[in-house]
């Protein structure tokens, strides 16, 4: 009960303190203020971004390794000549690894070409990304339909000029029709759409289906040259799930160096990308980004705690009768230092949550006006708590060790 009251009393001298004194409470609260408001909407900041970016790195699929001529992701000494002189990944590659993997779930041949123009009619619609996979793209990505189905296995191996369409090029072309049967116009052939993607929305890395047209690998065939580096072609793996990826990793490695015929020892002509080492990346530049946010953050709630201390000094000083009555009407020293303790303690909290309050506004601003979303995670709300609960101990405890010591006869008299 004695540590209720003290919190109620503490609650009631730091509401008259700032009552009382408004500029100078406000002004020493600002510091605590801005630094809690620093730090959170950095870390706000990053937490959003990070989210955003970890779920589009997910859909490369945590159990999925792709075959590429370069690394996704390159050293200091990064040595070009090598890498350039490497053999892209080929469809014999493709084939050949169908037969000698044993932990795949899938296995598909992929080339791209972006920034394309196709027509329907008089629309058209500009900066379309064109894939042509082979028929088992299906099993090394996760696909959702809003319209029609996927590639038969008749149209796959014939080539039939078929296509699968994403979300925001069907309304482009077709508004509000339906698209499965239609005919559109890409790279100067005519090709029916035979089903429309799941509108995916925005993606930070690019990784949307909404303006992507997909096409059977052998289709292409007529179309370009499949086998050129100028349309990035890659194998996709999948692994079978519930085998670790690095079983997987291990298997398809060893299954390309026979195929390449790499002797033992030497170097491989080939690099393995997957989606950890985009996610580990992003962690470490994250983390320099956190630290950043601390460093600045931390000098204002330094300058706040300074500011915090003077305070309660001041407040010592004119309370310093009432403490001498208090004392000789038996409080314990432990009850003066609590008291003024959790007084610091308190108006670190105001300050605290004023600063998360900006910080809240600011989400909003982004979140309804620029139409950026913004989220103020219930983490960063209790660490917000947490900093100012722990400034407010830190500032507060030598003023209140120093009214604990008092002499009561010598307060009375002040």
């Amino acid at each position: 009960m004695i540590i209720f009251r003290l919190i109620g009393e503490s609650f009631r001298f730091a509401f008259d303190a700032l009552r009382q004194n408004k500029l100078r409470t406000i002004l020493s609260l600002s510091g605590i203020t801005i630094g809690i408001f620093t730090i959170i909407t950095v870390f706000t900041a990053v937490d959003t971004l990070r989210d955003k970016l970890q779920t589009s790195v997910d859909k490369l699929g945590s159990n999925t390794l792709f075959v590429h001529k370069w690394p996704w992701i390159f050293s200091d000494s990064f040595p070009w000549w090598k890498y350039i002189n490497r053999p892209s990944p080929s469809l014999r590659d493709q084939k050949a690894l169908q037969d000698r993997l044993t932990l795949a779930r899938g296995i598909s041949y992929e080339v791209s070409r972006g920034g394309r123009t196709v027509k329907y009619n008089t629309n058209s619609v500009d900066g379309v990304d064109i894939t042509a996979a082979s028929q088992e793209y299906n099993l090394v990505w996760n696909l959702e339909f809003g319209e029609g189905r996927y590639f038969s296995e008749m149209e796959g191996k014939s080539g039939t000029p078929v296509c699968i369409i994403g979300a925001e090029i069907a309304t482009g072309l077709f508004g509000s029709d339906n698209a499965v049967g239609k005919q559109i116009q890409i790279l100067g052939r005519r090709t029916t759409v035979v089903g429309v993607f799941e509108k995916e929305g925005s993606d930070m890395m690019g990784m949307s289906k909404d303006e992507l047209i997909l096409i059977p690998l052998n289709y292409a065939k007529s179309l370009f040259d499949i086998n050129s580096e100028n349309y990035n072609p890659q194998i996709t793996v999948r692994g079978i799930d519930g085998i670790p990826l690095e079983e997987v990793e291990s298997e398809l490695k060893g299954a390309m160096r026979s195929i390449h015929r790499i002797q033992p020892g030497q170097e491989e002509d080939f690099s393995l990308n997957k989606s950890t080492m985009i996610s580990n990346q992003l962690d470490s530049v994250f983390a320099m980004v956190n630290i950043a946010g601390w460093v600045i953050g931390g000098f204002s709630i330094l300058v706040g705690g300074f500011g915090i201390a003077n305070i309660m000094f001041v407040s010592v000083k004119e309370r310093t009768n009432i403490i001498g009555i208090q004392k000789s009407l038996g409080a314990k020293n432990y009850f003066i230092l609590l008291q003024f303790m959790f007084e610091a303690i308190v108006l670190c909290i105001l300050g605290g949550l004023l600063g998360l309050t900006f910080v809240y506004l600011i989400t909003l601003f982004f979140t309804h006006v620029v139409d950026t979303e913004i989220i103020l995670y219930f983490k960063n709300i209790v660490l917000g708590i947490g900093i100012s609960v722990f400034i407010g101990m830190i500032s507060g405890f030598w003023p209140a060790y120093s009214a604990s010591k008092l002499d009561p006869v010598e307060a009375i008299r002040s």
